[in-house]
């Protein structure tokens, strides 16, 4: 049996990429002979959630409940990830390559005496249990056996494109308290802090999205790039530098420790392309860099490039959409 760590949105309904983790998980599935796919998630699921998670081809939902259970610990939920797995008899325990979903992965590995597989995009022989993950943020690839079992892994964000199942059943609800240590509570979420608003629509759904970098120049030198999106209903991802200098919020970035994306047209300006930030971006189907340096990692490995200077491309390119619109 394949048990999934499914995370849920402050909506109750499962985020993009735990579906995307239970389509490669059906997959494997697949290959494996039609084994069947639980999920494990912290809470009592709503109904709509539950056949959500059927749609995917999901046999039975074990949910968490219990006061260790309230907020978020990676600790505790290994310890009731392997609880529902210790019996369920999974052979497979994965989740998201979320940061959530890697620590937890993480504790679950250590505790099972495993091996622990981060960022796996595919994978291919089951005898032994080959996968291919992502290293070096992205740069390199890495064929892995799991030969111990449980095999734990946590599948990259965008290896698969969530679909649900051709055919479906019903899912079984199971609410589930296991005894979680105090040790396993030491550290935990204590409070939590709402995001500033996204005005420019969800990054890691956008089919277009804008990138400014170190060549914005500073928090005041955004305002064509903003156009731009607006422009283009696009959504604005900015590199780690951008944040770190506190020019614009966090939940914009766009790199290894900031959102991973998959637009059709990516279109970075002023990104150099160092390698935290192309293993956030290259999923994406096209690049167009604008950039002065045509020697950029990110103009060098750009399905299109103009080399020039932002803060004079990007209003041109502004202006002649206005002009084409009317």
């Amino acid at each position: 049996m394949i048990l999934v760590l499914v995370e849920t949105s402050l909506a109750g309904d499962a985020v993009e990429v735990s579906r995307e983790a239970v389509t490669f998980a059906r997959d494997l599935s697949a290959a494996g002979g039609g084994v069947p796919i639980d999920v494990v998630l912290v809470g009592e699921p709503s109904a709509s959630l539950v056949d959500e998670l059927a749609a995917y081809g999901v046999r039975r939902v074990h949910a968490l409940t219990g006061p260790a259970f309230e907020a978020f610990s990676g600790a505790a939920w290994a310890s009731g990830v392997l609880a529902v797995r210790e019996t369920a008899g999974s052979v497979v325990v994965m989740a998201a390559g979320t940061p959530r979903g890697n620590e937890v992965m993480a504790h679950v590995g250590a505790r099972a005496g495993v091996a622990m597989a981060a960022n796996v995009l595919s994978f291919g022989g089951l005898s032994p249990f080959t996968v291919t993950r992502q290293v070096v943020g992205g740069a390199a690839l890495e064929e892995m056996q799991l030969s111990q079992r449980p095999a734990v892994f946590t599948v990259a964000g965008h290896a698969v494109e969530a679909a649900p199942a051709d055919a479906p059943g019903p899912a079984e609800v199971v609410v589930e308290t296991p005894a979680v240590a105090e040790a396993d509570l030491v550290a935990r979420v204590v409070s939590t802090e709402e995001p500033e608003p996204d005005l420019s629509g969800s990054l890691k759904s956008a089919k277009v999205v804008v990138g400014a970098g170190r060549g914005a120049g500073s928090s005041d030198g955004f305002g064509d790039l903003l156009e731009l999106t607006e422009l283009l209903d696009a959504s604005l991802g900015v590199s780690r530098v951008v944040t770190s200098l506190g020019w614009r919020p966090h939940h914009e970035q766009v790199g290894q420790t900031g959102s991973r994306i998959s637009p059709d047209l990516y279109i970075p300006c002023g990104i150099s392309g160092a390698i935290q930030h192309w293993a956030g971006c290259s999923s994406a189907k096209a690049i167009l860099a604008i950039n002065t340096d045509a020697e950029a990692p990110m103009v060098t490995k750009a399905t299109y490039a103009v080399i020039g200077d932002l803060h004079e491309v990007v209003p041109a390119i502004n202006a002649e959409i206005r002009r084409r619109r009317g």
